[in-house]
């Protein structure tokens, strides 16, 4: 056997082991995806900063999406507010320029017959369409916070009153509040608190419509501070 055979054989053999090896090399499969700048989970809040779970979407299920007018049954106009994708999807809003969005227009038009909501319904407060603002000023994103929630603390003017405001009064405000029941300041909180119709809503007894209308139910924690507050006098605090 001739020596440029063997080292022709070698050389094939040499080819051949490389070839496989390099072909069989484990695949480097990309890492997992970068996390969503979006929906962002367990942040902190930030008083700077407009969250849409937490700020917006109550604003606009209480005082836009009801019956008749945003929910998804009755979609007035086509626009539907019951969460971010038929928010973003069909309320026209441009994330950085709350000028040119139609959601911005609607609640500040001072032509009654296009402002959102509509009366006999009172219109959004100030702080309400600064939230709004805001949220749409900084993107227009799918995002909330989480600093937690303490059943040892519920006090009516730190707790209890920007729950209502957020989740409820956009019903129970105006000149037809939904089930003829005011919640607007502590005098008619604390009636509705001491009638039992404001834990018997939140808490989805039997006998009471279910509240936030056409929402989630709220967390327990935010009913237990409700339902202390309550046993404890529904005290001015």
């Amino acid at each position: 056997m001739s020596k440029n055979f063997i080292s022709a054989s070698a050389l094939l053999v040499s080819f051949v082991l490389i070839f496989y090896s390099c072909k069989h090399e484990p695949e480097v499969l990309p890492g997992p995806p970068e996390p969503s700048d979006t929906l962002a989970n367990g942040i902190p809040c930030s008083p700077d900063t407009s969250y849409f779970v937490n700020d917006v979407l109550p604003v606009l299920i209480s005082g836009c999406a009801l019956s008749g007018c945003h929910d998804a049954a009755s979609a007035s106009d086509g626009v539907v507010l019951t969460s971010y994708e038929t928010v973003m999807s069909t309320a026209d809003i441009r994330p950085g320029n709350p000028g040119d969005s139609d959601l911005y227009e609607r609640i500040t038009d001072d032509d009654l017959d296009d402002r959102m909501p509509p009366p006999p319904m009172a219109a959004l407060s100030p702080e309400q369409i600064q939230t709004i603002v805001r949220w749409i000023t900084q993107g227009a994103k799918n995002n909330y916070c989480d600093n937690g929630c303490d059943t040892t603390a519920f006090t009516f003017n730190a707790v209890i009153l920007p729950l209502i405001n957020n989740h409820c009064k956009g019903c129970h405000n105006g000149a037809q509040p939904s089930g003829n029941i005011r919640l607007e300041d502590y005098p008619t909180i604390r009636q509705a608190a001491l009638n039992g119709s404001l834990y018997g809503a939140v808490s989805h007894q039997p006998g009471f419509s279910p509240m936030p209308q056409n929402a989630a139910k709220l967390p327990d924690c935010n009913i237990t501070q409700i339902r202390k507050w309550i046993e404890n006098g529904a005290p001015d605090n």
